[in-house]
């Protein structure tokens, strides 16, 4: 990446792995006797120079010899071809010279290098969209991907799913409860209960949100899929959506790379996406006092605090746009000479009421979106009100914990009656060594059950004649105490939480947090991308009436530039293009595997058997004028990703704003709320239009001329002419700097 950390990220390719030694191997199929052999070994880079290796494509008959008398082979970082019997490995899979980000391009051997660089690099930039699409044409390894990527979530055995809704599923897996499975196991394996994560903020502002794919009543097996995750579709990696393309110029607008959009990608929430922002507020204990989160703020009307709850955090489901206060907060004013506003405040309503000013944290500007969540860590309070909060809550901890305990006592006995009923004892004794149950007693149906502490029954010793029920015995003690202690942990961590209170920086005796979720709609200036480095700006939507549409009236989704393509040399979008066609038509998927999938020829076959044109092309419409396009053009279904670089993050405008403390210029960037930098190249350009004033104006009274620009706003405000700018405060800058050096400059 560019930027501070600047270098190479390196992806391991597929089916490599780091060995112990900590070296990179890759697999290779053993040839023996000029016979490919199912035995795999995994060799690392210095290995495999020293043997002649054949590609996984060669073509072998039913036994695994090789079908051609000379192969294509690697050797020493040259590719001779060989005898079959000089060769000692082949390679497992086509792909394996490839990352897995790689190995998702279709048709990738059809995409110059650089091309296919930036289409892995662009599929980690995808937005995980509201309602994703598993792509029509992949290579086959998008289901290995999400499930290896743990969003998913998979049914660990067979079993019914007995309950869903948007929070749970809950599946009653096959298990005989009198198996040694159900008996030695404490949790609960038949009924289990699986929790989806719902809207949960990414680092990149995205949003996790699992869905339900099953429905109750369903019957499933080990490894299916029971909940989708973000970016995943029926248990497949899903970044985009498969849209109709046409590739034809339309009126200029997708000049230099630019992209035409359909009204209904965006009326159809096609591209939309969900994003969830965090806001944060400290409040700090600072030396004039301690500040407060509040919703009594002074000078603030009371519509602007009607969402605000008692400690002055917006509440929950609040529509929140730019301006609007999201976190109440006041904080001590200094001692500075009182205004006469406050004097008078001072003598109304006492001492209190001019000593705070207002430091809320407000809606940055652009923002429009929901509170879904809100969040309050507090540090220890010491006062007895606290103090007896805490001992309540404490309490009925406690509570919680015996009657959890003691019914995981009860399955214990259960557990033992359940194995032992009618067996005869050998002598069972404590763990001091006294005996508790003599030889030749009989266990009944609820001895255990009955029996105080049976905690305290030595288990490491024989307990009846039949060694595999000792086993069990030993098995399900192990497990009780393993589970036991999970939980005394699980109560202990919960205990210190309410006793400690929550873990805050040094200074900080609250911290509030607020989490707003926008709908983002694909608008103009959203970048868009396909999956072979085709990426693009979103320049026009247009009404749908107006798209070019096929000779059924079918309008397309998208239109490209066909200039993208040649000088590009990406020609896998349009193999993806055709093929996509077909398979919308034809109602299939298709995996086409990198280095070894469909060739033209294929793809023909396929776009005849739907009954389209096997180049491709067709006939197209003009929307706005109804004529026919004088040239058929190539038309299909394309997989494109919208790309985490929306015009609504980068969109940016200052009137007035911050300055830097030392050369007073305006700040730089959208988060600062920076102004645009007048560089050199732009003054060369005001110098060769010869327009003076206006360059003036740019680098003093619109940059760093303090008193000029309080004069010029002061001027517009009365309006007045301009009055005559001042020395820039970088000049001084510079002088200081002389006088740093020794040197003593005066202006005459």
């Amino acid at each position: 990446p560019e930027g501070p950390n600047i270098g190479l990220i390196s992806s391991l390719c597929i089916h490599a792995r780091v060995n112990e030694f900590g070296f990179i191997e890759t697999p290779y199929r053993k040839v023996k006797n000029s016979r490919v052999t199912e035995e795999i070994e995994f060799l690392n880079a210095e290995q495999e120079d020293s043997f002649i290796i054949a590609q996984a494509n060669a073509p072998l008959d039913n036994k695994g010899h090789f079908v051609n008398d000379r192969v294509k082979a690697r050797y020493q970082g040259d590719f001779p071809v060989v005898k079959p019997e000089e060769i000692q490995y082949m390679d497992v899979a086509p792909n394996q010279i490839v990352s897995a980000a790689a190995g998702l391009i279709p048709f990738l051997e059809h995409d110059d290098a650089n091309r296919a660089l930036m289409g892995s690099n662009m599929q980690r930039q995808s937005v995980p969209l509201l309602r994703p699409e598993a792509p029509l044409v992949g290579t086959g390894l998008e289901e290995k991907i999400a499930r290896d990527s743990r969003t998913l979530i998979v049914a660990e055995r067979g079993g019914v799913v007995d309950y869903v809704d948007a929070s749970k599923i809950v599946v009653l897996y096959d298990i005989d409860e009198n198996s040694t499975e159900a008996l030695i196991s404490f949790d609960d394996k038949r009924r289990v209960e699986y929790k989806l994560t719902k809207f949960f903020r990414t680092n990149q502002d995205t949003c996790i949100n699992q869905r339900a794919i099953v429905k109750p009543g369903d019957r499933v097996r080990k490894g299916d899929v029971l909940a989708d995750g973000p970016a995943t579709d029926g248990g497949e990696l899903a970044l985009g959506r498969n849209v109709l393309v046409a590739f034809m110029p339309w009126r200029g607008y997708n000049f230099e790379d630019a992209i035409i959009v359909s009204e209904r990608i965006v009326s159809q929430d096609v591209f939309t996406s969900i994003h969830i922002e965090e806001f944060e507020l400290q409040v700090r204990d600072t030396k004039r006092g301690e500040e407060e989160l509040t919703r009594e703020i002074p000078n603030v009307s009371e519509d602007a605090t009607k969402d605000l709850d008692e400690n002055g955090i917006v509440r929950i489901g609040a529509e929140v746009v730019e301006g609007d206060i999201l976190i109440g907060k006041i904080t001590p004013k200094g001692e500075s000479d009182p205004t006469p506003e406050e004097k008078l405040l001072k003598a109304i309503f006492g001492e209190k009421a001019g000593d705070v000013k207002d430091a809320s944290l407000k809606a940055p500007p652009g923002m429009k979106g929901i509170v879904i969540a809100t969040k309050l860590f507090s540090r220890k309070k010491k006062d007895a009100e606290s103090k007896k909060e805490d001992k309540r809550r404490s309490d009925a901890l406690d509570r919680h914990r015996r009657k959890i305990v003691t019914e995981l006592r009860e399955r214990l006995a259960k557990k033992l009656d359940q194995l032992l009923a009618e067996d005869k004892s050998i002598g069972v004794r404590d763990t001091e060594g006294n005996i508790v149950f003599r030889s030749g007693t009989q266990f009944k149906e609820n001895t255990f059950q009955t029996h105080e502490d049976i905690e305290k029954l030595d288990y490491s010793a024989d307990w009846v004649e039949d060694k595999r029920k000792n086993n069990v015995i030993n098995k399900i003690f192990t497990n009780y105490f393993d589970r036991l202690t999970s939980i005394e942990e699980e109560f202990r961590h919960e205990k210190n939480k309410i006793q400690l209170g929550d873990e805050l920086p040094p200074g900080v005796v609250q911290l509030a947090k607020v989490y707003v979720a926008k709908k983002r709609k694909l608008s103009v200036g959203d970048k868009m991308a396909g999956r072979h480095g085709n990426k693009g700006v979103v320049s026009r939507v247009v009404p749908v009436a107006d798209m070019p549409f096929l000779p059924d009236g079918t309008p397309v989704d998208i239109v490209l530039n066909p200039l993208g393509v040649p000088s590009r040399m990406n020609l896998g979008q349009l193999y993806e293009t055709a093929l996509g066609w077909a398979a919308s038509e034809l109602g299939v998927k298709f995996a086409s595997p990198i280095f070894d999938g469909a060739t033209w020829e294929d793809v023909q076959n396929q776009l005849k058997e739907a009954k389209l044109n096997e180049s491709s092309k067709t006939v197209l419409y003009d929307g706005r004028t109804g004529e026919k396009f004088d040239q058929e053009v190539t038309v299909g279904h394309i997989y494109m990703l919208k790309l985490s670089h929306l015009v609504d993050d980068k969109i940016h405008a200052r009137s007035i704003g911050p300055y830097s403390l030392i050369t007073q210029q305006p700040l730089g960037g959208k988060a600062q709320f920076g102004g645009q930098r007048f560089g050199e190249m732009e003054v060369w350009a005001l110098e060769g239009y010869g327009a003076s004033h206006v360059l003036q104006e740019m680098l003093t009274v619109k940059s760093d001329d303090v008193t000029g620009r309080a004069k010029v706003y002061e001027a517009v405000v009365k309006g007045e002419n301009l009055p005559e700018s001042n020395i820039p405060e970088s000049f001084n800058v510079l002088v200081r700097e002389l006088m740093g050096l020794g040197l003593d400059v005066k202006l005459d």
